[in-house]
């Protein structure tokens, strides 16, 4: 078996903490290292991080005397990466049961891939949601190429970008996460990482994350504009640095605005029909990157926009 490197950045979780580092020594791959990187949490955090390195010595602890912000934890895990394989994983996460094992099988068996990731569930309250340790994992292989035209065309498709197993030598040529895109940098970085290889998807649940109302992804999803606007960053950013190197650069930006200037205006006329303060934010939005969609209605994507939402109303 592979060696295995998980980078947990840690701020104020030391509720959640000991279930996390748990949740990652229970995956049953022995070469596994655990680094906690504390943010100079004020909560028990480096306590409970010090006890599990005395209770496993694969376990170690990196305490900031002063907070750096979340992305210099990122990076330090970056930095500090030396086995086969890593992962970032906050610490207010978990691994799903075999999920290691599973992800390290076909990076094992296809030495190109890039990186390979899966499916998550939402923990909100009540029992931890049950996952099979035995789950069988039907990989999906693509392209690095396909998967950036996905993302483009697609760019608020939420991908479970907690729980991505990457392969060292691929994170060590993408570089490090950007300060600059506070909310999407996962979303950026595996723009970049396709950049390296093809990629490994699979619909087995892979991780468990905790939605507890003092998380990023809480925030980020009650404010669509600003979500949308994030992910335009993200874009933009990706495709005038590493991406520009990509044969169809510039259409595939123009996709990727495209698709965010439609999405802003369907979310838009829904607000507008409901009464919300952000219709005009995400209208205006759609028109600054497509002003045709103030002449011409996007109605093929509204068209099939309503197609989804009569089988899953939680998506439009």
């Amino acid at each position: 078996m592979a060696s295995v490197d998980i980078a947990i950045p840690c701020y104020q979780h030391g509720r959640f903490l000991r279930d996390c580092v748990e949740s990652v020594l229970q995956q049953g791959i022995k070469d596994t290292r655990i680094v906690i990187i504390d943010n100079a949490s004020t909560d028990d955090s480096v306590d409970i991080a010090r006890q599990l390195a005395i209770e496993d010595p694969r376990v170690t602890l990196i305490a900031h005397a002063r907070n750096l912000g979340p992305h210099a934890s990122f990076n330090e895990g970056v930095s500090w990466a030396s086995a086969d394989y890593c992962m970032v994983l906050c610490a207010d996460d978990l691994l799903a049961p075999g999920s290691l094992t599973r992800a390290v099988s076909i990076m094992n068996q296809l030495p190109e891939l890039s990186f390979a990731y899966g499916t998550d569930v939402h923990w909100r309250t009540g029992p931890r949601p049950s996952t099979s340790a035995d789950a069988q994992a039907d990989w999906h292989i693509s392209s690095g190429s396909d998967f950036i035209t996905r993302c483009c065309r697609n760019p608020e498709r939420y991908i479970a970008a907690g729980m991505v197993l990457v392969r060292t030598s691929a994170q060590k040529a993408a570089g490090y996460y950007r300060p600059e895109l506070p909310h999407t940098d996962d979303f950026e970085m595996l723009l970049r990482l396709a950049l390296q290889g093809p990629v490994g998807f699979t619909r087995t649940v892979q991780g468990i994350k905790r939605m507890h109302g003092s998380n990023q992804t809480e925030d980020i999803l009650r404010d669509r504009p600003r979500d949308l606007a994030e992910r335009l960053s993200a874009i933009d950013c990706f495709f005038t640095r590493e991406g520009q190197t990509l044969a169809d650069a510039g259409r595939l930006r123009r996709l990727g605005r495209r698709s965010i200037s439609e999405r802003a205006y369907g979310c838009g006329v829904k607000a507008l029909v409901r009464g919300r303060r952000s219709a005009g934010g995400l209208l205006r939005l759609a028109v600054e990157l497509d002003p045709s969609v103030a002449v011409i209605p996007p109605l093929n994507y509204l068209l099939r926009m309503r197609s989804v939402s009569r089988d899953n109303p939680a998506v439009f």
